[in-house]
C-alpha cells in the first residue's frame, strides 16, 4: 500500500481546479452558514437542551463552559482535520485555527444542529478552502495504484524485528491516509463524513450546505473512486492481491515515509490509552479498512493554547488578522 507521497509520484492539477470551483460556487460563510440551498436544503437533528445551555453559558462569559465546549469538540475536529489534511502536523495547525473560529462564532449557534455537528460545518468550511495545498494532496489515483506495486518485488524480510508489526501497521495507516488525499476536497469531505464518521446523509448534507440528493451523488462518486483504487491491489481486502503492508516497510523507509524517529500514526496518542486491536483478517470492504484507524486525540498543547488565548480576550483580533491574510 502507498504510505505517502514521494517526489516521483504523479500530482493532479485537476484537483486544484476542482477546489477553486468549490471556492467560487459552494464555499460556506465564515460563521458556518452556507448559501440557502432552497426547498431541498438538508436538515440536521436539532441540538439537545444540554448543548444549548452549555453554549449559552459560554457566550455569557462562563469560562468553565467555554472550556467544556472546546473539550467536547477538540478530538472529533482533530480526527476530521487529520483525514482531510493527511498528516498530523497539518491537522494540528488546522484544528487550532478551527477552534478559534468556533469560539468566536459561538454567539451564532442557534441549536439547529448538535454542537459537534455545527462545529464540523465550520471546520469543513475552513478545511475545504485552505489556500495551502500540501504535496500529498496532489496525488492521483493512477499514481497511487502504480505506487501500490512499487517496492514489493522482493519478499518481506524473514525477520522484520520486534517492531515489524508496528511498522506494518504504520504502513497501513499512512496508506489509507494517502488514498483519501487522491480525492478532491469536496469529494473527500463527503467521503469522510459518510464513510469514515458514519454520519447520516441528511446530517452530512447539512454540514456541507448542499441538498441530500447532491450529497448522495458526491458520496457515491467518491466511494467508487476509492474502491477502484484498491481493486486487485490490496492484500488486506483480497488475499490474492500483490500488496501487503509488511512487504512495503523497507520501501516506506527508503522513501522517507517512515522517518528515523519511527512510526507516527501507529504510536499517536489516542482518546483511550488502550488502543483497540483491529482484526484485519475480518475486513469486509474498503470502507472498513479506511475506518480502521484508532480514535486519535487532539494535541493538548494546541488545545491549551487556544483556551489560553480565549481567556485572554485577544482571540477575536487574531482571527480577524488571519481572515485578512485569506487563509
Amino acid at each position: 500500500m502507498t504510505e505517502g507521497v514521494g517526489g516521483d509520484v504523479d500530482r493532479d492539477p485537476v484537483n486544484d481546479q476542482a477546489d477553486d470551483r468549490w471556492d467560487d460556487l459552494e464555499a460556506g460563510q465564515p460563521d458556518g452558514r452556507t448559501a440557502d440551498a432552497g426547498p431541498d436544503a438538508a436538515r440536521a437533528p436539532a441540538a439537545g437542551a444540554g448543548d444549548r445551555r452549555l453554549v449559552a453559558r459560554a457566550v455569557d462569559g462562563d469560562q468553565d463552559a467555554l472550556t467544556e465546549v472546546v473539550r467536547r469538540v477538540q478530538d472529533p475536529l482533530y480526527r476530521l482535520a487529520l483525514r482531510m489534511t493527511g498528516a498530523p502536523a497539518d491537522a494540528e495547525d488546522a484544528v487550532q485555527e478551527i477552534l478559534i473560529r468556533i469560539l468566536t462564532r459561538l454567539a451564532t449557534f442557534q441549536g439547529e444542529a448538535a454542537l459537534v455537528t455545527w462545529a464540523y460545518r465550520i471546520a469543513l468550511n475552513h478545511l475545504i478552502n485552505l489556500r495551502r495545498r500540501p504535496a500529498r494532496e496532489l496525488l492521483t489515483f493512477d499514481g497511487y495504484r502504480r505506487d501500490l506495486l512499487a517496492g514489493i518485488a522482493a519478499p518481506a524480510p524473514a525477520d522484520p524485528g520486534p517492531d515489524g508489526a508496528l511498522l506494518a501497521d504504520e504502513v497501513r495507516l499512512l496508506c489509507t491516509q494517502a488514498l483519501l488525499q487522491c480525492l478532491d476536497r469536496p469529494g473527500r469531505a463527503a467521503y469522510v463524513l459518510g464513510e469514515v464518521l458514519r454520519l447520516s446523509g441528511e446530517e452530512s448534507a447539512w454540514i456541507l450546505g448542499i441538498s441530500s440528493a447532491a450529497y448522495r451523488k458526491r458520496l457515491e462518486r467518491a466511494r467508487r473512486q476509492v474502491r477502484e483504487a484498491l481493486s486487485d491491489r490490496c492484500g488486506l481486502l483480497d488475499r490474492e492481491a500483490p500488496c501487503h503492508c509488511g512487504k512495503r516497510i523497507d520501501y516506506a523507509r527508503a522513501k522517507g515515509r517512515i522517518g528515523a524517529d519511527g512510526p507516527v500514526l501507529a504510536t499517536h496518542k489516542t482518546v483511550d490509552a488502550r488502543r483497540t486491536a483491529v482484526d484485519l483478517g475480518r475486513l469486509r470492504d474498503v470502507g472498513e479498512l479506511i475506518r480502521s484507524h484508532p480514535d486519535y486525540a487532539a494535541p493538548e498543547a494546541r488545545v491549551d493554547a487556544v483556551l489560553a488565548l480565549a481567556r485572554s480576550g485577544r482571540f477575536e483580533g487574531v482571527l480577524r488578522e488571519d481572515d485578512v491574510r485569506g487563509s
